[in-house]
């Protein structure tokens, strides 16, 4: 992975040779809290920077996999209030990597034209597409929220006013289509609305939704990473959509003291001055950027050994998970571990790092005792078959 040589007060020392390691020399650096009020009373966007959360490593671990290999299938953070579920999936946005981004105000990309010809985009994408001019152009990954009181038409779209001279164009794009590329984030997850969920579900499995109204239709890609949040205290969630998230991580609260306190520094300087506290970690924060982008790039290159996959489906058996969605996350959240360390083979230990993750909450006690009802079932009828019709055959 690339060199970080580090800041003047020598806090990095030294090169810095993966992800992981960046995020543990950053997590135990020394942070200045003495900060001067400041209020400009400009409304501006500064989330609090990922690598200045304390402690919580394994809730980090997770949200960088999910972005580093997006067939991780995204992220449940569950846990209690005030354990920073929300600030951790928020201060993603700073290490999102770069997407071709249309400039069209209807979506179109230059694969539409590539796969359904002219009449696939709009007038005017067709004309810059004959005219040889871009369609799209280089823009940062954005976080996307989907708020608890958003209605359907807000999540799949609905009748555009702007559109009225196009009549295939006339359906604006909803909040699952601006979130296409980009990481979608659902807090309370749990609270949502039954036809809210459905259309969460179809849309991240499938990668594209299809939007009808009156006459018209229209069919948008919805290729997102899913972080979702959710309090146990406040209802349990569906297992339909629970099995949809790849990883899941129980966010606890600190138990170690220095840890809350500094936590606490950090929080308070944040309120205080949220620029200068940003700044603290903005060279941190742009080569744990980088190392994103290169453990994306190593991706593709990265293999999983026979030996490594026969342990993960033991265990996979062996805790009885029915759900073949296990295997698809426990083994690209390993690929995804592997790249992030500058590895194009993946490792027991590998698997062994991201297997809870991958594995907890996928069992189900109502399925378990719903199969040995049905095999105890299965038996009686089998003797009753073997005492009842086998003499008949004789």
């Amino acid at each position: 992975m690339s060199d970080f040589s580090g800041e003047k007060d020598g806090s990095y020392t030294r090169a810095v040779r993966s992800l992981r390691e960046l995020i543990d020399i950053v997590t135990g650096r020394a942070f200045q809290d003495n900060l001067p009020q400041q209020d400009a009373g400009l409304a501006e966007h500064l989330p609090f920077p990922f690598l200045g959360l304390v402690g919580q490593f394994e809730m980090k671990l997770a949200l960088l996999l999910a972005i580093i290999n997006p067939l991780v299938s995204g992220v449940l953070l569950c846990g209690p209030r005030g354990t920073a579920k929300t600030t951790a999936a928020r201060s993603l946005v700073d290490l999102l990597p770069d997407v071709q981004r249309s400039l069209c105000f209807y979506g179109c990309l230059p694969e539409d034209v590539e796969t359904g010809g002219m009449d696939a985009v709009c007038p005017e994408c067709a004309k810059k597409w004959a005219e040889d001019r871009p369609l799209t152009r280089i823009d940062r990954a954005r976080l996307i929220e989907l708020p608890l009181n958003a209605q359907l038409p807000d999540v799949i779209g609905g009748l555009d006013e702007h559109g009225q001279t196009h009549t295939r164009m006339r359906i604006r794009r909803g909040i699952l289509a601006h979130a296409d590329q980009n990481v979608l984030y659902a807090d309370e997850v749990n609270l949502l609305a039954d036809d809210i969920v459905n259309a969460l579900l179809d849309s991240a499995a499938a990668g594209t939704y299809t939007l009808r109204r009156e006459q018209t239709a229209a069919t948008y890609r919805s290729r997102f990473t899913l972080i979702g949040s959710m309090n146990p205290e406040e209802g349990s969630l569906r297992s339909q959509i629970m099995d949809r998230f790849g990883l899941r991580v129980v966010v606890r609260g600190m138990e170690n003291n220095e840890e809350r306190l500094e936590a606490y520094r950090r929080a308070r300087a944040y309120r205080i001055n949220p620029r200068a506290t940003v700044a603290q970690f903005d060279e941190a924060t742009s080569a744990a950027r980088e190392e994103i982008l290169l453990a994306r790039q190593l991706l593709p290159a990265v293999e999983i050994p026979p030996e490594v996959t026969t342990a993960g489906i033991r265990a996979i058996r062996s805790l009885g998970i029915d759900s073949l969605r296990a295997e698809m996350t426990l083994f690209e959240a390993a690929r995804a571990y592997a790249a992030a360390d500058g590895r194009a083979t993946v490792s027991l230990p590998d698997l062994r790092a991201v297997a809870p993750m991958a594995l907890r909450m996928r069992r189900s006690s109502f399925i378990s005792g719903f199969f040995k009802q049905q095999i105890d079932e299965d038996q009686e009828v089998i003797h009753i078959l073997d005492t009842v019709i086998a003499p008949v055959e004789k």
